[in-house]
């Protein structure tokens, strides 16, 4: 296909895992198309950042792998988003050649190459090969909230489940969820939902936690549980061995713990690198206009709606049982719920202040004071993307980057899936003994304000 002696150059993108025959046709298609073929094959930490959480073969495997088929010309890493236009313009390539599932997504190259969308293999592809190994499981999803919402998109970036149904008592809802979510199955029997799933997302208001946690594990059903799991700590608990008991994983959704940063700043506190730790605050606030459900009492308010991501913070950082607590709360003026609170905690060898808010705004930071230095992780913490570790002398002063995909609760979903796939019933990442914190200091509060 040359024109004289001057090589028509192609290039192509791709993870590769779990090398299969439908990679291998797209490879072959990608040549056909000219004389020397350039494979790019993307980084792990790349793969993180752009939402692909459950990569099995690492990238060495995966570009010897690609080497191995002898269709390659030259094989490059991609490690960074925008790096196609680079790569094509310095490799000189002429056609840039994609699967067709990307259709459209990659229109804006032909300002640069000619860019030509291959048909895939059908019935061939990375996610049947892991269902062959490992299984799908078919989930189900409970409630029709914004937390929801957010779910399905984020639940598409990790494979190992298949989002099919959705339990909802209003018929009207359910067909929303239906429309936009892409799920095809309506329940409005919780049973009969439970015997047609796997494992179970539940993002129902909070007073319907526990009963449906209990239910779904009775049933033989995983779970993964939006915050808080429970309004109590004796009712986490259970649920907790519950579970242990079932054989089934119980997870609580707190997409911070699952985050690479996050998990990188609760090790960098925990070896010691600012000393011992004497003072954990975080502080996390939300713009929320009426009416809203988090505004309703006697379950909304800042605390229940808020608190469990900046307490655990204190419990993975602390890791200790308050020895005494105390909660100031400014109430809404008509009597409702309340809109800002602030709690602070006494440990044997610490303290610790958690401010939440809604309908408020404050500045969204987490700091941690230690005996040699501090850190500090600015807003928004919970979304850890920068660690600053900071020393008297600021020649010593470290800066720590991190990924952050989508609004991190994929991480969190892949969690649970390895976890099922693993037959692992607990992760350091959230213990049962944070879930349990968690809600015994919602439980105070809530003791407080009766």
């Amino acid at each position: 296909m040359s024109l004289g002696d001057a090589q028509i150059k192609v290039i192509t993108y791709g993870t590769f895992d779990l090398l299969h025959a439908g990679h291998i046709k797209l490879l072959e298609r990608a040549r056909e198309l000219g004389d020397y073929l350039i494979v790019g094959v993307t980084t792990d930490q790349y793969d993180e950042t752009r939402g692909k959480l459950n990569v099995r073969d690492n990238v060495m495997t995966r570009i010897e792998n690609v080497r191995a088929t002898g269709l390659a010309d030259e094989i490059i890493i991609e490690d960074y988003q925008g790096q196609k236009i680079n790569d094509i313009q310095q490799h000189s390539a002429e056609i840039f050649a994609i699967g067709s599932d990307w259709l459209g997504k990659f229109d804006y190259l032909n300002d640069f190459c000619k860019v030509v969308y291959l048909e895939r293999t059908a019935g061939v592809s990375s996610t049947q090969l892991r269902a062959e190994t490992l299984g799908i499981a078919r989930l189900g999803v409970v409630g029709n909230g914004k937390a929801t919402s957010r779910f399905i998109p984020e639940a598409l970036k990790v494979s190992g489940l298949e989002c099919e149904s959705v339990f909802d008592p209003n018929p009207l809802t359910a067909r929303d969820r239906l429309e936009n979510g892409g799920v095809y199955r309506h329940f409005s029997d919780y049973q009969a939902f439970l015997t047609n799933v796997d494992a179970v997302y539940i993002a129902s208001p909070h007073e319907f936690h526990f009963d449906q946690v209990k239910q779904a594990l009775e049933s033989g059903v995983h779970v993964l549980s939006e915050k808080p799991m429970t309004l109590n700590k004796r009712e986490t608990a259970y649920l907790y061995e519950l579970a242990a008991q079932r054989g089934k994983v119980l997870l609580e959704a707190i997409p911070t713990a699952f985050c690479p940063g996050f998990i990188r700043l609760v090790a960098l506190t925990r070896s010691g690198v600012i000393g011992t730790v004497k003072c954990v605050d975080a502080t996390y606030t939300r713009l929320t206009e009426s009416p809203a459900r988090e505004l309703t009492s006697p379950f909304g308010g800042s605390v229940t709606e808020l608190a469990s991501t900046p307490l655990l913070a204190v419990s993975k950082i602390l890791d200790a049982v308050p020895q005494k607590s105390t909660i100031d709360t400014y109430m809404a003026p008509d009597g409702g719920v309340d809109e800002f609170s602030r709690i602070n905690l006494r440990f044997e060898h610490a303290i610790s202040s958690v401010t939440v808010g809604l309908g408020v705004k404050s500045e969204g930071h987490l700091t941690i004071t230690g005996t040699r230095g501090s850190i500090y992780v600015p807003a928004p913490w919970w979304n850890t993307t920068d660690i600053y570790i900071r020393f008297e002398d600021p020649s010593q002063n470290q800066h720590y980057n991190f990924p952050f995909a989508g609004d991190g609760l994929r991480y969190a979903i892949a969690e649970f899936v390895s976890m099922m796939q693993n037959k692992r019933l607990s992760t350091y990442k959230m213990r049962a003994v944070d879930s349990v914190f968690i809600s015994g200091i919602i439980e105070e509060f809530r003791l407080q304000k009766v």
